[in-house]
């Protein structure tokens, strides 16, 4: 069965290298290019993962993942961030408000569907609390070097 991708992303080219890239890997893309068009999508589309802009006007990432967590129809689908934003602090804060995994822009599209396959794997096989820990003692070990 193919993954359902919603990519939430107020930037149009981003959306677009997201789609040709997974759905070249023979995934099913959904797209919303603000908030409140995602929090719908991520209810009617319900999607396997959704890729989460953080930056985002209106309703920003950090919002969007709190109302998906908040919402029994959305709670358990898996959040990657994808942001401009690479400092620890902003990663730490994605984790923190229930992410899975951190893709800071510019990224390499051509690894966007072997990280999601990777993730849903992992997902499946029950290693979702696995993920997140190895993900916090990434950024620890990151911010302790620093």
């Amino acid at each position: 069965m193919a993954a359902r991708v919603l990519v939430i992303d107020d930037e149009g080219p981003i959306r677009l290298l997201c789609r040709v890239n997974l759905e070249a890997e023979k995934m099913t893309v959904l797209e919303a290019a603000n908030g409140p068009d995602g929090l719908e999508q991520a209810k009617q589309g319900r999607p396997d993962v959704i890729l989460l802009d953080v930056m985002m006007p209106g309703l920003d990432g950090w919002q969007v993942a709190e109302e998906l967590l908040e919402d029994e129809r959305t709670s358990g689908i898996p959040i990657v961030f994808l942001t401009a934003r690479a400092e620890l602090r902003d990663r730490a804060r994605g984790l923190d408000v229930g992410g899975i995994d951190y893709v800071t822009k510019p990224f390499n599209p051509l690894e966007l569907a072997s990280l999601v396959r990777n993730l849903l794997d992992r997902i499946e096989r029950g290693e979702r609390d696995d993920l997140r820990k190895e993900k916090l003692s990434e950024l620890r070990a990151l911010m302790e070097s620093e």
